[in-house]
């Protein structure tokens, strides 16, 4: 008996049927491929430019949450000028610096106690020396220096801000210069013999006016969107700290510098009253197209 060998193989009809089904996947498989790697990268870009705007935003808002009112100012370095906030409301559009000074909150707070009492003792003060009940200028000049660190600031390097005092016309936290007087509104101070006297540091307060309440600053801080880019319309938003205008310091010249967040396309500011209102907005080009995202906060 003899046997022949029998080979199976695809009809025409089936590799026809084959070649067309794979064509379909391959058109389509590879659209549907594309498209989700797209939404994966939007999604990314999306995800990183909201996260990168909120964590700017949230920083510079709790931190603008102790602001010593009526402090706050915008700067244009364009032209070398700034303008207080609270006159006018609107920030000048060109201006890139936003400049506050700020009550010392770790100081009130203290560890078991307020370092500092926010209270004036008016009947037991003079001229020459304010008396602060629960002050303690020995563990707040422990606690300022190791806040400042490098430039190892103290009692001696802070200033007070009356509560219920009014912006004088000029140079009114020392922008302009040292305040060496007592017509400003931000006093420079000094610790004294004891550790609840609160000394003028320069001028006495003849002929002032002194308030109950007080609040005492021991630094400025400044967000400023620098390093921007005309083209691509992107710069980073720097934060400093650790410098007192009253004492004539800028924060170029003398402020401590933090990198807050890179690729910011804008950043935007603006008051009504009591409230600043602050905008933060992240752009990418890993798309190849321009796409930004903003957030923003209004705080009290």
């Amino acid at each position: 008996m003899m046997f022949k060998n029998r080979r199976n193989a695809f009809s025409m009809l089936e590799l026809i049927f084959v070649i067309v089904i794979m064509g379909i996947l391959g058109k389509f498989g590879v659209e549907f491929i594309a498209q989700a790697y797209e939404s994966f990268i939007f999604s990314k870009i999306n995800n990183d430019l909201q996260s990168k705007s909120a964590a700017a935003v949230e920083f510079i808002a709790k931190r603008l949450e102790y602001r010593i009112k009526n402090s706050i100012i915008s700067r244009n370095l364009i032209i070398n000028d700034y303008n207080y906030l609270s006159d006018t409301g609107l920030s000048d559009p060109n201006a890139t610096v936003l400049e506050w000074i700020s009550a010392d909150t770790d100081g009130f707070r203290g560890t078991n106690a307020p370092l500092w009492s926010g209270v004036i003792d008016l009947n037991a003060s003079t001229a020459t020396k304010l008396i602060s009940p629960a002050t303690d200028t020995n563990a707040l000049n422990t606690q300022i220096g190791i806040l400042s660190y490098v430039n190892n600031a103290t009692v001696n390097d802070t200033a007070i801000y009356f509560i219920g005092s009014y912006l004088s016309a000029a140079n009114p936290w020392g922008y302009e210069g040292p305040i060496n007087d007592q017509n400003e509104t931000l006093h420079p101070i000094q610790a004294g013999t004891n550790i609840d006297e609160l000394l003028p540091n320069g001028s006495d307060f003849s002929g002032k006016e002194v308030f109950e309440y007080y609040k005492l600053a021991w630094t400025a801080y400044a967000i400023e969107l620098g390093d921007y880019n005309d083209t691509s319309h992107i710069g980073n938003l720097y934060f400093y700290y650790d410098y007192r205008p009253w004492k004539g310091e800028t924060y170029v010249n003398n402020g401590k510098k933090v990198l807050l967040a890179e690729g910011i396309n804008t950043f935007r500011f603006r008051s009504a009253g009591s409230l600043i209102k602050v905008q933060v907005c992240a752009k990418s080009e890993l798309t190849g197209e321009e796409y930004a995202l903003c957030k923003e906060k209004t705080i009290y």
